[in-house]
């Protein structure tokens, strides 16, 4: 048997997959057995094309397809569990890397050995003895089960690269929370929607970014400080593309242009008073984001986001969220949806990254209908009903935090990545 995570196994004679999870078994033929031993003899090292035919077609001449078609059928079983990726390294050959996932810090069982060797030790107990055994296993495995799906929706992001940025005329360098296996990463899939010829700001000597994307997004969050731990959350700049075709948005046009669209309509933000003691029992953790979506030759829209957290307890407690959707011209009367739910927080890492997880289960949604959608925001509004329809469990990155700002990942039209302001209200 060969160990690939701590529930998944690969029995090399019977030439299968074996998940102690699900109880399911996923049959291989020869040769992608052979190329999976291979892999799984170095973890994380690249091994030629030449390597694996040798391996998998022993003492025979194949085409270079045949190594291919196997890897195709491979990812595919693997597929189910995000943790393992079968990457292509360009002109080098497959890598097979597995995300350590142990570092999530709640209470489960999550070691498959340390089951079987319980489940092992029953047979010498007594009949009471068991019972309660296998009651308190039941339990842990119920409980794991929600620990399991944050853990295979972390697996999917990596935090391990940096690009760099032109903003305002300003040189700075973000660094990228991106989906695995997500090849577009050059910095050009987040420049070129910037005009090059209008992109420059009076008063931006420098900047701290952040960028991300899912594969279809490309979202950049700017804040005007040298270092993150100092922005204090005015003049922060969130633009997403959600098209590939360039956007050539001009910055300084883009400025006054977003500083009037908050002026004029304003839905999520509520400003308090500075030095405001206010006392109470419950103490609300206020986050607002204005996040702007430049498509070529469509009117700039923006979503007014905010986003409450209140605790019942360490690690959980309440959750309410409010987007409201309009366009620079005001055709569209806003796309107002709501999301109130029960939050838990994990704390774990991407890549170097310390990032808090808030696994929501919700539990009502309401979206109010607009008057009007302009053509420009009318791919919004598809997407907030998908929403609206079908999500039951909602995953939110917080992946930075100072005292008077934070950058999280909302899972709002794909996945978008916003520099938020924090306050806290005692209710």
């Amino acid at each position: 048997m060969h160990k690939i995570t701590s529930y998944l196994m690969l029995d090399e004679q019977a030439k299968q997959l074996v998940d102690h999870v699900h109880g399911t078994e996923i049959g291989l033929t020869f040769s992608e057995t052979a190329v999976l031993v291979l892999l799984l003899s170095s973890p994380n090292a690249i091994f030629t094309k030449e390597d694996l035919l040798q391996v998998g077609w022993p003492e025979r001449v194949v085409a270079p397809t045949s190594l291919t078609q196997c890897i195709s059928t491979l990812r595919k079983k693997l597929e189910p569990y995000t943790e393992v990726q079968l990457k292509t390294v360009a002109r080098r050959g497959y890598q097979l890397h597995v995300s350590e996932q142990s570092h999530v810090k709640m209470l489960a069982i999550n070691d498959a050995d340390a089951i079987r060797d319980a489940i092992v030790g029953v047979s010498v107990w007594t009949k009471v003895a068991g019972i309660i055994m296998l009651g308190l296993l039941l339990t842990f495995v119920w409980y794991w089960s929600d620990h399991h799906a944050v853990v295979k929706h972390v697996a999917k992001w990596n935090a391990d690269k940096y690009i760099s940025l032109n903003i305002g005329g300003t040189l700075g360098t973000a660094q990228v929370l991106y989906i695995d296996e997500e090849e577009h990463l050059h910095p050009s899939w987040w420049q070129k929607h910037l005009a090059p010829e209008g992109n420059h700001i009076n008063g931006l000597p420098y900047f701290s970014a952040f960028a991300s994307t899912d594969g279809q997004n490309y979202s950049m969050a700017i804040c005007p400080a040298l270092d993150a731990k100092d922005c204090t959350g005015k003049g922060i700049i969130n633009i997403t593309s959600i098209d590939a075709k360039p956007a050539g948005l001009s910055m300084a046009e883009f400025i006054p242009l977003s500083k009037k669209m908050e002026e004029r309509i304003r839905y999520n933000r509520v400003v308090l008073p500075v030095d405001d003691k206010g006392v109470g029992e419950l103490l609300e953790h206020n986050y607002h984001a204005d996040i702007y979506f430049p498509v070529a030759g469509e009117l700039l829209v923006r979503t007014d986001l905010s986003m409450s957290l209140v605790y019942q307890g360490q690690n959980r407690g309440k959750f309410y969220s409010t987007s409201c959707i309009t366009d620079q011209d005001c055709l569209t009367t806003p796309i107002k949806y709501t999301i109130r739910g029960e939050f838990e927080q994990y704390q774990t890492q991407i890549d170097d990254l310390n990032v808090d997880v808030f696994h929501v289960k919700v539990a009502q949604k309401e979206l109010t209908k607009p008057d009007e959608v302009s053509h420009s925001a009318m791919q919004f509004y598809r997407a907030i009903r998908k929403h609206d329809i079908r999500d039951e469990d909602l995953f939110y990155y917080r992946v930075y935090q100072n005292k008077d700002t934070a950058v999280w990942i909302v899972p709002q039209m794909g996945q978008l990545l916003a520099w938020t302001q924090y306050t806290q209200v005692k209710l």
